[in-house]
């Protein structure tokens, strides 16, 4: 995460000012540091020049001093070297090299350079926080607010299958934290199981009583051979499914179902709508349709791909080659969908696992965020701070 300043022209302004009130305070201090040099140094010279004339009794006036003094200031402006006549004087600087004062002393200036550190440390970290130190935070919004809807054929022959689709997503849903999910089974007819919803609670307690009522079923003889309460808990959960008769696995009427639990579904639409929360439908199905449908599977795919909903199929029947399967793989690859197959070497929570990460890839958008990063320049600003409150009173004191 690179970090830049979100206001340069700021930080360059106080920047500026920063080194011209440094500058003045320099400049300050070396003149008046000078100025108090060349006073001493005057007097010094006229105090001398005043012993000479009153040893040598010249009665020269205090005019006749001082333009000599005047001269001698115009020929030079150094501190002149003390002359045999100049007596010892006693200073502060002399009694300052005798201890205890010269450990005093030294400690003093120790300290002065530290606050004059600490006070150019807090300054730095003054000028950098106004020009407001920041970075891009860029996060992968990997299935931000994802819809997904579990679409599933409960024909006899797709039960086994979807025992094991209903299975995986159990162990999935701990895994998802702004997905919502939903999921409705058909046959002749649409059920809906639970709506689109983020309440996992509610998700797994669904899923759970579905598993349940299909624990017994693994293939089409052991539905034949189950118990008397067992086929009635089945027939309780599919209950809704069976109202038209005549008529099973209407593929194509189950999908526009499927699809219709999605916000803002249209099935009139005639050109594509933009979705907010990317939606996808995972279709377990063997596509053998008995009955009339009002929409062929066709059409139902051509609406899904009008409201920008992605199916990923799970191919439930048993002969891959059957044109049923080759139809159904054909039409959902053609819209960008992906068509799963069980087979020997994978079971149905990897053709699961399969779609979930390639929807993943497909609906990673990366989100930019302009994020303030003042966390270096506030802790040195403090401590430095710290720092100079603590030494500047050890320095007065």
């Amino acid at each position: 995460m690179n970090v830049t300043f979100r206001w340069p022209l700021v930080l360059f302004l106080f920047s500026l000012a920063a080194l011209l009130v440094l500058a003045g305070v320099l400049i300050a201090s070396w003149l008046m540091n000078r100025s108090h040099t060349f006073s001493a140094w005057r007097k010094r010279v006229f105090s001398q020049q005043k012993r000479k004339e009153a040893r040598e009794g010249t009665g020269e006036n205090a005019d006749s001093a001082q333009s000599t003094l005047d001269r001698a200031l115009a020929k030079t402006r150094h501190l002149a070297p003390r002359t045999p006549e100049q007596p010892m004087v006693w200073s502060v600087k002399q009694l300052l090299k005798r201890a205890p004062y010269a450990a005093r002393m030294r400690r003093y200036v120790v300290l002065s350079v530290v606050s004059l550190l600490a006070a150019l440390g807090l300054t730095v970290s003054a000028v950098g926080l106004t020009g407001r130190p920041s970075a891009v935070n860029q996060v992968a919004s990997q299935n931000h607010s994802r819809q997904i809807i579990l679409c599933l054929d409960v024909s006899g022959s797709a039960l086994p299958f979807d025992r094991e689709v209903i299975a995986t997503y159990l162990d999935l849903i701990d895994h998802f934290r702004t997905e919502k999910i939903g999921m409705s089974i058909f046959n002749s007819t649409s059920r809906t199981v639970f709506p689109l919803t983020s309440d996992y609670h509610l998700v797994k307690k669904e899923l759970t009583k579905a598993l349940g009522a299909l624990k017994g079923v693994e293939n089409q003889k052991s539905i034949e051979n189950m118990s008397q309460q067992d086929y009635q808990n089945i027939s309780d959960w599919l209950e809704g499914t069976q109202d038209r008769k005549d008529s099973t696995s209407l593929i194509g009427d189950g999908l526009v179902s499927c699809a219709a639990m999605a916000p803002n579904f249209s099935a009139t639409a005639t050109k594509q709508q933009n979705r907010v929360a990317p939606t996808s439908i995972v279709f377990a199905t063997d596509n053998v349709l008995s009955g009339t449908p009002v929409y062929s599977l066709r059409q139902a795919l051509h609406l899904t791909e009008l409201n920008s909903i992605r199916v990923d199929t799970l191919f439930t029947g048993t002969d891959v080659q059957s044109a049923a399967a080759q139809d159904l793989k054909a039409q959902t690859t053609a819209l960008g969908g992906t068509f799963q197959v069980r087979s020997a070497n994978n079971s149905v929570a990897d053709l699961v696992t399969a779609i979930e990460q390639q929807k993943s890839r497909s609906q990673t958008n990366p989100d930019a965020d302009v994020v303030d990063q003042p966390q270096w320049w506030l802790i040195v600003g403090m401590l430095c701070a710290a720092v100079l409150f603590l030494v500047a009173g050890w320095v007065r004191r």
